[in-house]
This record gives structure tokens, C-alpha cells and sequence, in this order.
């Protein structure tokens, strides 16, 4: 059996009209290696180092008992393949605060709206099942689709990050967007 013809399995965690998340799985190793290392998508979504099959199936076999990170496989389900993976990262259960970062790692998906239902999804789990109260993001100037994502889902701008990130050989400025849960529920999500 040839890579392309390996039998991928879903077990949705989060349904929405379109896409639904998937709890991320080691099996699925090479698809994340092959949409880290893809040379445009790697370009916005900041992966600087060459990951290896190997490093992507340690970060899909995280064992915390308290996690840190909880990561999604995105699945397209007019095609049942998945596109891409997203989550919330960086949780401080504390603080009840975290940021959310998205990854649409198969070019022909993008532009189609499909990372704008993932990110509702992912709101919707952080603030109503994971009770969270402050999210973010921090998104690269150019990577224009990406911040026009976070905008139509409800962040807020909250200013730009001058020289915060190194692509090309030149300083890019990092948007930084904020939610609290009490504007995204009076939004009515």
C-alpha cells in the first residue's frame, strides 16, 4: 500500500457544518510532517525548522495528565480527508487564558472558509466546555487570510507586535488579536 493509499480513520470530537475536529493522532504522523514542511504553507504558519515524522508523532502522543496544548485534526467532510490541524495551546488553567493557532495544511483547501467553521468550533469548545475566558492570537502581517479569520470570528485587534517575526530575510510585524468570553457570548456564538 502506497503512502496516499493509507486508510485514514476519524473519530469526530466536534461536529460543525462542513469540517469536523478530530482528536490528533500518531497514526496521521506523516500527513502533519507533510503539512509543516510544505514550503508556502510553512511560510505562514511559522514552522522555521524541518520537521521530521518523528517529531510529529511526540507532539501527537502527548501524555499530560493536565495538558498544556489540546490539538484537533480538521477533516472536510464533503471529501471525509483531513485538511489540516488546529487547537488551543499554551493553556494557563490558572488564568483561564490560551491562544488558538490553525494549520489548513492542504493548499486546495484554503480560501474556502474552512478555517473560519474550524475556529468557531474551537471557540465554542474553549469558552463553553473548557471555560476559558481570554483567548488570542498572534498572526504575521502578510498572512492576511489568517487575520481575516480571527476577525470574522469575533477577535478583536489589539495592536501589532513591531519586528516580531523573521521570514525571508526581513522583520514582519505580528497582529495580535484578543476574545474575552463575555463579548464573544454577547455576540450571540
Amino acid at each position: 500500500m502506497s503512502k496516499d493509499e493509507i486508510k485514514l480513520k476519524a473519530f469526530p470530537f466536534i461536529e460543525g457544518e462542513d469540517v469536523f475536529l478530530c482528536p490528533i493522532q500518531s497514526e496521521h504522523a506523516e500527513l502533519y510532517t507533510k503539512w509543516a514542511n510544505h514550503p508556502k504553507g510553512r511560510r505562514y504558519s511559522r514552522f522555521v525548522v524541518p520537521i521530521t515524522i518523528e517529531n510529529a508523532r511526540q507532539w501527537a502522543q502527548s501524555t499530560d495528565d493536565i495538558p498544556k496544548n489540546i490539538g484537533f485534526e480538521i477533516w472536510y467532510k464533503k471529501d471525509n480527508k483531513p485538511i489540516g490541524t488546529c487547537g488551543i495551546g499554551d493553556i494557563d488553567w490558572i488564568n483561564r487564558t490560551a491562544f488558538l493557532f490553525m494549520n489548513i495544511g492542504e493548499p486546495e483547501y484554503w480560501n474556502k472558509h474552512l478555517g473560519t467553521q474550524a475556529g468557531k468550533l474551537l471557540l465554542k469548545y474553549a469558552f463553553n466546555e473548557l471555560n476559558l475566558n481570554r483567548l488570542v492570537v498572534k498572526i504575521y502581517e502578510p498572512n492576511i487570510g489568517s487575520w481575516k479569520v480571527a476577525e470574522k470570528i469575533g477577535f478583536t485587534f489589539e495592536g501589532i507586535q513591531k519586528a516580531a517575526v523573521y521570514v525571508d530575510g526581513k522583520y514582519y510585524g505580528a497582529k495580535a488579536y484578543g476574545l474575552l468570553k463575555e463579548d464573544w457570548l454577547k455576540k450571540g456564538s
